[in-house]
């Protein structure tokens, strides 16, 4: 679908209203939809357009992941929407090819578009006009070449199968052919929750972490080259009697399964936990001392520190 917005730009007497546009995703049948924050961010309004034309303007801000760009949107009293059929973005590789779908400059809805999958696990620093020039630092995203321009935001990033496998977000301006795309799989617990109680709660582990990296490897002379190693800069990693601590996990950790899911090649440790809701049990296969483990905790809700 196209979202288009309503906001207000500049101040006092120089105060107007601007039109934004966007791209979001129907992930129920009586009308949640998927998008990026920034899509929504200080928007006084919002429509959402189907594929045919169908305007809504009945629509309400469900609410937002605290640390991703991600939001939901629900259009009043309909039903029977299509739904969109979400893959694992666990699966995907470097050189398979992806489709991305969106309303291009606000302009030109239902655009497609096509590419490959150019990279896994990219960290990148975003800004954009609707964020008000403030940034947002990303990770974890799917690279594609496939072409994204401004009113891509929130689309879906689509398999030859035709799942969504990522969440189109940004580009990089100063260069050709690239762009980023939030894992799915980042999203799936945010869409459980918010399809069974109308409610936007993400799950957190309640530690700090650094990816591996061959550079972080060699820097702690680690004996993996995948996973997630439990550091801080200040203080402790593991958050005090939250789920880590009370599984067990100290500081020094390498946690390198969530469940039977490979931190690194199946998606970052954020992205594999993100695919649970608030409440549930995991597994953390961890390396302590050279040993493996593992640890069954339950997942707490995100607080937002604001």
């Amino acid at each position: 679908v196209s979202i288009v917005t309503s906001q207000v730009s500049g101040q006092g007497f120089f105060q107007q209203e601007v039109e934004g546009a966007g791209t979001g995703i129907v992930i129920s049948e009586d009308g949640y939809i998927l998008t990026n924050k920034h899509v929504i961010s200080e928007a006084r309004s919002v429509q959402v357009v189907m594929s045919d034309g169908t305007r809504h303007s009945d629509v309400t801000v469900v609410g937002s992941d605290p640390l991703n760009d991600i939001a939901f949107l629900k259009i009043k009293n309909v039903s029977d929407l299509k739904v969109a059929t979400l893959g694992d973005s666990g699966a995907m590789r470097v050189g398979q090819d992806v489709i991305a779908i969106g309303n291009s400059l606000g302009q030109y809805q239902n655009t497609v578009t096509s590419g490959i999958v150019s990279g896994l696990g990219r960290p990148v620093t975003a800004a954009s006009s609707e964020l008000n020039s403030r940034v947002e630092s990303l990770t974890d995203l799917l690279q594609t070449d496939a072409a994204i321009n401004p009113g891509n935001s929130g689309g879906p990033l689509i398999n030859s199968a035709g799942q969504v496998v990522g969440i189109n977000t940004a580009i990089a301006a100063d260069a050709q052919g690239i762009g980023f795309a939030i894992p799915i799989n980042a999203a799936k617990g945010m869409i459980r929750g918010v399809i069974a109680n109308g409610k936007v709660e993400k799950a957190y582990l309640g530690v700090q972490y650094v990816a591996i990296t061959p550079d972080v490897r060699t820097q702690y002379k680690l004996s993996v080259d995948q996973g997630a190693l439990v550091r801080s800069g200040s203080g402790s990693a593991v958050e005090s009697n939250g789920p880590a601590d009370k599984a067990g996990i100290k500081d020094g950790d390498i946690i390198t399964k969530v469940n039977e899911k490979s931190v690194g090649n199946q998606g970052g440790l954020g992205s594999l936990v993100a695919e649970f809701m608030p409440g549930e049990k995991v597994t953390l296969t961890i390396i302590r001392d050279g040993k493996e483990q593992q640890k069954t905790l339950t997942l707490g809700a995100y607080k937002s520190q604001s």
